[in-house]
């Protein structure tokens, strides 16, 4: 393929995964009849295994050994890919959790604000640049992947400096939200 043509389908990828994302918190929950409600711990998982190849990859990288950063990096974001599909099916299938929702009847009320405290303003801060990092850290980690691939490294250094400390936060903040919000899943 063309670098054209791959930034076609980075483009059309990076455009295409955050609308189906939103959708999803936007229509009514579908009836799958399997059980899913072990997927959030297995997101939590996945983020941990991204993080810890993430740091392994650098590692790697900073000793010059490029085979064994590669196969770390191939490996962080196969992880993600499989996180961000089974994250899909999850949401697809289950109602949102909302972070104080002691008595799981999808409603916060005030009591339950006021028992959740000021730490929800944490949990929020942490869950929105989250959200947002991740959405906007898409298509750089695919063109960093991409530029790896077809060893065009220099330009593979470049972005790598920007990605991945962004790809970091992503995965260690989604590992922190599950467990901020574990305590009110049904």
């Amino acid at each position: 393929m063309t670098e054209k043509t791959i930034n076609r389908v980075i483009l059309a990828i990076s455009i295409t995964i955050p609308i189906v994302v939103t959708v999803l918190f936007y229509m009514p929950a579908l009836k799958l009849n399997i059980d899913t409600s072990f997927l959030p711990a297995f997101h939590a998982i996945l983020n941990s295994g991204v993080a810890i190849c993430l740091l392994l990859g650098l590692i790697a990288i900073r000793k010059r050994k490029q085979s064994v950063h590669r196969n770390f990096m191939l490996a962080a974001f196969s992880l993600s890919a499989l996180f961000l599909i089974s994250y899909v099916l999850y949401h697809a299938s289950n109602d949102s959790t909302l972070f104080g929702d002691a008595d799981f009847n999808g409603e916060v009320t005030e009591a339950e604000k006021s028992a959740a405290g000021s730490i929800r303003y944490v949990y929020y801060f942490i869950l929105l640049t989250h959200i947002v990092l991740a959405a906007v850290v898409m298509p750089f980690i695919l063109i960093t992947l991409s530029r790896g691939l077809t060893a065009r490294f220099d330009k593979h250094r470049k972005i790598a400096r920007i990605t991945w400390p962004v790809w970091f936060y992503v995965a260690v903040t989604g590992v922190i939200v599950y467990f901020m919000i574990a305590p009110y899943y049904p």
